[in-house]
């Protein structure tokens, strides 16, 4: 199997946060070609070649992309409905253009196997979405894997819990004293340093299967209330007052109590064994060492 470096071009489709990091890891001489829909995520260096991309725009056209690339792609799906139509479109420009690329690793959500009760899933366990956010996301994987199959590409999905790390802590909602579900309520959840997530997209991007899935969480138990405890001890501010369920209702914002309706741990063994996989950041208290208060 080609490893990454062996491609004639990368591409990194959303390049935000993670896809800079992800640049980041390749090596210097790398044919890099990042899409975006902002032109703040303009890259630095010269031998990075940027494209305005905005996938919710008809318009807006992807351009050429070498025969045989790599492209990751982590444009997030729209804001509502059941269809990632990002994903379709940026598709169907795909096969306008009869771009063939060697592999495409996405990044997909832990959210696609619903709530578990707490349960462990393993990327075996068959997806049960339960809101309108995880269902387009797994619309996104369908999209891709009937894409990949149809123009024999492979196909390398991410399913990732919650991303922190600089810049993506919660501080704010902390320092506003917006209350959190009861400790002895909250949901188990799953998270990755966003470091540790975009070495895993690397690796991914050279593991050898046409098709495959990866669970991807730094393994730790955990619940939502107290990784704002751990956050908020570590850059001494005030615990986030908890409350009921009753009260949460009434207080929390929707996209909030929908993700409190969902807990799961999943089972990361396949990520390590396969990807050999040793993470920078292996809990939180490591992780916030890395982040400074915002």
């Amino acid at each position: 199997m080609k490893q990454y470096t062996d491609h004639s071009q990368v591409v990194i489709v959303g390049f935000g946060d993670i896809g800079r990091k992800v640049a980041s890891l390749l090596p210097a001489e790398t044919d890099l070609l990042t899409l975006s829909r902002s032109t703040s995520d303009m890259p630095e260096p010269d031998s990075w070649k940027y494209y305005n991309l905005d996938l919710d725009d008809d318009s807006s056209k992807i351009p050429v992309i070498k025969p045989g690339a790599l492209i990751f792609y982590f444009v997030p799906p729209p804001g509502k409905g059941e269809i990632d139509t990002r994903a379709q479109k940026f598709l169907s420009s795909m096969e306008a253009g009869n771009i063939k690329p060697f592999r495409v690793v996405i990044i997909s959500t832990s959210g696609v196997y619903g709530d578990r009760k707490g349960a462990c899933v393993s990327e075996d366990d068959a997806p049960n979405p339960q809101t309108d956010r995880a269902r387009r996301r797994l619309d996104m994987e369908r999209q891709f894997k009937y894409w990949c199959r149809q123009y024999e590409s492979s196909l390398i999905i991410l399913r990732v819990g919650s991303i922190y790390g600089p810049g993506r802590l919660p501080i704010k909602s902390i320092k506003d004293s917006v209350p959190v579900l009861s400790e002895r309520l909250a949901p188990r959840t799953n998270r990755i340093h966003a470091g540790d997530l975009a070495k895993i997209c690397i690796a991914s991007s050279s593991v050898n299967h046409k098709y495959r899935i990866y669970n991807v969480s730094d393994g730790q138990e955990a619940n939502m209330t107290e990784y704002f405890n751990k956050v908020a001890d570590h850059f001494d501010l005030p615990r986030p007052p908890q409350i009921s369920w009753d009260n949460a209702k009434q207080t929390l914002s929707p996209q909030m109590i929908s993700y409190l309706h969902e807990s799961r741990h999943m089972d990361t063994s396949r990520m390590h064994k396969e990807l050999n996989m040793e993470l920078d950041y292996p809990n939180l208290l490591l992780g916030l060492k890395s982040c400074v208060l915002e």
